[in-house]
């Protein structure tokens, strides 16, 4: 059976101050009425029985994410007790799926991606499970056409084509975040993708793996889905789970299995990586402007602009610019200077205002 596995245990830092460690993007409305998690189950919806999905989030936002997704079991939202990358993330909720389900097949999701049309979606990852279904050992991931080179994300190398399934095929590598030069050459090959970070594949297949290559993580998996549903297993987790190597599923597994495959997605997707990507999801007026809440401007282009409650924001004569208002907190910033907003938050941090993060 077909289980939507869904990781949602990010901060979220770039669309501070949004943006919270209680309230981190997944969990925000950046693209459209929804926000960002609702988005990712609503895709799924027809092809996943919500009683088959699952979230992985952590202690501070599981009671936002339980309030925003209702229609998951409460036994379904699975609660990391520290951040330990992907790898641990999707092995517990594999092991809480196969505990559950024997023949249990995982499509995994990050909760903060935009991604449309959902019919074409679904069908991608039918597509993805009719390869795990032709070969139950595949390790199946989706690969983004490259819009331009670059230097930020990982790349898949495509190799032969799978014969079982048209349109996927065997990854010949992984590169990890090349240099300028090194992506152009990637684009002008036509042979790599953009890792975007969405996967399918058994759970007891990912295990088994984790079993192969991650020996100790997988212990400490296996002792933590023996005590669920008892009262044991609150302390388990607690104990077992911060133990655990810290390292993503793709260093973990992807990068030293056999049978990794790959899709090229036919679907238009984005990261939501920074403020940035607002203008992208949302629009721009005439003046180059993405506004979200009551706003005056006066010779003021191409800002993003965004207030939470009657708050107005009047701009007069300035230019690319980012100014996010909160009741407790305003940003200000240059458009150029969005990927500093961490360091920003470091002289907040060291400044002792630490409810403001």
């Amino acid at each position: 059976m077909l289980h939507a596995v869904i990781m949602a245990g990010g901060s979220g830092t770039r669309f501070w101050p949004q943006s919270r460690n209680r309230m981190p993007k997944q969990l925000l409305k950046l693209a459209g009425n929804r926000t960002m998690i609702q988005q990712t189950l609503d895709r799924c919806e027809g092809m996943v029985d919500p009683a088959n999905a699952w979230v992985v989030t952590n202690a501070v936002q599981v009671e936002q994410t339980q309030q925003q997704l209702p229609e998951i079991p409460g036994k379904n939202v699975l609660v990391e007790p520290m951040a330990r990358n992907t790898a641990p993330c999707i092995g517990l909720a594999a092991a809480h799926a196969l505990k559950r389900d024997p023949d249990a097949i995982m499509f995994v999701m990050p909760a903060d991606h935009v991604i449309s049309p959902r019919e074409v979606f679904q069908a991608a990852a039918l597509k993805a499970v009719s390869v795990v279904e032709a070969d139950p050992e595949r390790l199946v991931m989706f690969g983004i056409t490259p819009a331009f080179p670059a230097t930020g994300y990982g790349y898949i190398e495509r190799g032969d084509a799978f014969a079982a399934v048209a349109g996927s095929f065997d990854v010949k590598s992984f590169r990890e975040k090349p240099k300028l030069e090194l992506a152009e050459e990637y684009i002008a090959s036509g042979n790599f993708y953009w890792n975007c970070g969405i996967f399918c594949w058994k759970a007891a297949t990912i295990l088994d793996q984790l079993k192969q290559h991650e020996p100790d993580m997988y212990e400490r998996l296996q002792r933590i889905v023996q005590v669920v549903d008892t009262v044991e297993y609150d302390n388990v987790l607690a104990e077992e789970f911060p133990q655990m190597n810290s390292i993503s599923i793709d260093y973990a597994v992807l990068e030293r299995a056999t049978g990794a495959t790959v899709i090229e997605a036919p679907f238009t997707w984005d990261d939501v990586g920074s403020w940035l990507a607002v203008p992208r999801l949302a629009g721009e007026d005439e003046n180059g402007n993405t506004i979200d809440g009551p706003f005056a401007g006066v010779d003021t282009k191409n800002c993003i602009v965004r207030t939470t409650d009657d708050h107005l924001i009047a701009t007069l004569g300035v230019d690319d610019l980012i100014i996010v208002h909160t009741a407790d907190a305003t940003l200000v910033a240059r458009k150029q200077d969005s990927e500093r907003i961490k360091v920003l938050l470091e002289e907040i941090k060291r400044q002792g205002r630490t409810d403001r993060l």
